[in-house]
């Protein structure tokens, strides 16, 4: 059997839900604990209780410190797969941030649920063992960070949370899901062409995230100069424009050496030079501004927050954000 390592970090796959007022919160003891005799059955399991927190509680940092915790585990204990139970809010966002650091071709998969485990179809305990056979799989050696729940396979780049409740949440808008887990089997039916990794080992950048809607407010941006910013995401309309009030502020960040990265407010697609006109992409992209290959928001903000500890050279920058 193979010698699985599963990583809890919180969230509600971790919590119940008082019968009394009906809000969910942590217990004191994991209720996954009550699964564990299941997965004897098909991994060797070595449970580390690596925090136990609520996903919007997550920051970088802890994301920063659980690759270096997978990192050191695998090459000193010899693990085999790895499993992380994580909260659905910034799940997204650490297992992406793991994909980008994690220099292991070992299976790592990043799991939650959205009902607590006493909540009538919990789907915790589930997704967990969907997990373990996961990264048990031979097939699912060298494909990145994977995201598991509710029968399917997911690549960390791809995937995003698409619905507040529903346990469907989980969701790859541009490319669907890679494979699925059945009863018997783990199925692979498509795989990543490419990987990309940075040799990081701090996060030092402040990045911060808008979002633009109609009529917005030019002096957003005033005010977010006057911060300690290292780089914006600016997520657009459509194709990758924005409210023509507004570029001029987007002007004054580039002449202030402030990397800026175009994404898309769109659930599908990519960013592109299309349009013409004062902040359309085409303008956009003659200013300097930096076009994304479909990553959302969030994520943009991760890889960006990586990249700037490698290069500050726009070209460069660029670059990594088409791979």
């Amino acid at each position: 059997m193979k010698k699985i390592l599963l990583l809890h970090t919180g969230g509600t796959i971790a919590m119940h839900e008082d019968e009394q007022t009906g809000t969910v919160g942590p217990s004191v003891s994991n209720p996954l604990y009550s699964t564990i005799e299941s997965l004897s059955k098909i991994a060797s399991v070595i449970v580390d209780d690596f925090l136990h927190l609520p996903s919007p509680h997550i920051t970088p940092q802890h994301m920063l410190e659980l690759s270096k915790r997978i990192e050191r585990r695998i090459k000193t204990e010899y693990f085999e797969g790895v499993v992380i139970t994580h909260g659905t809010d910034t799940l997204e966002e650490t297992a992406y941030l793991l994909d980008l650091l994690l220099d292991t071709d070992v299976p790592v998969v990043v799991t939650g649920a959205m009902r607590s485990s006493n909540e009538l179809g919990a789907d915790g305990p589930y997704n967990l063992i969907s997990s373990v056979r996961t990264a048990a799989s031979d097939a699912a050696h060298g494909k990145g960070v994977l995201v598991v729940l509710n029968d399917e396979i997911h690549t960390a780049k791809n995937v995003t949370k698409t619905h507040t409740s529903n346990i469907a949440t989980f969701q790859s808008p541009q490319y669907g899901p890679i494979g699925i887990v059945t009863r018997r089997d783990v199925d692979f039916h498509h795989v990543p062409s490419k990987r990309e990794r940075y040799d990081v080992s701090t996060l030092t950048k402040n990045i911060v995230l808008i979002k633009c809607y109609a009529g917005m407010d030019p002096s957003l941006l005033d005010a977010i100069l006057t911060t300690s910013m290292d780089g914006l995401v600016i997520e657009a309309f459509g194709q990758g424009n924005v409210p023509p009030g507004i570029v001029p502020g987007l002007e004054k960040l580039i002449k202030h050496h402030i990397p800026i990265v175009l994404v898309s407010r769109s659930f599908g697609g990519i960013v592109q030079d299309t349009y013409s006109y004062s902040g359309g992409g085409r303008h956009l992209k003659e200013l300097g501004i930096i076009f994304t290959n479909g990553l959302n928001g969030q994520k943009a903000r991760i890889k960006l927050m990586i990249a700037l500890e490698v290069t500050s050279d726009r070209n460069k920058l660029q670059e990594l954000f088409l791979t």
